[in-house]
């Protein structure tokens, strides 16, 4: 299991954008790949959310944990 880096409050964050945008209140775009790319970046806000691991902030280093 991978060390958790994102804090309470970034958990919180990223749970109700990935659940707002898989949700029909998504915002909807006249290109199909906009559309697409919305739809993976919630799911992967939302898998981040509940491991409390990001990928991007473990490449640079940040760690949130402790707010």
């Amino acid at each position: 299991m991978v060390k958790q880096n994102l804090g309470k409050l970034d958990r919180v964050f990223r749970f109700v954008l990935g659940a707002l945008w898989l949700s029909p209140l998504a915002p909807q775009f006249p290109n199909l790949w906009a559309n697409w790319l919305v739809f993976i970046v919630a799911w992967i806000a939302l898998i981040e959310s509940f491991f409390g691991w990001c990928w991007l902030h473990h490449a640079f280093g940040v760690d949130n944990k402790n707010q």
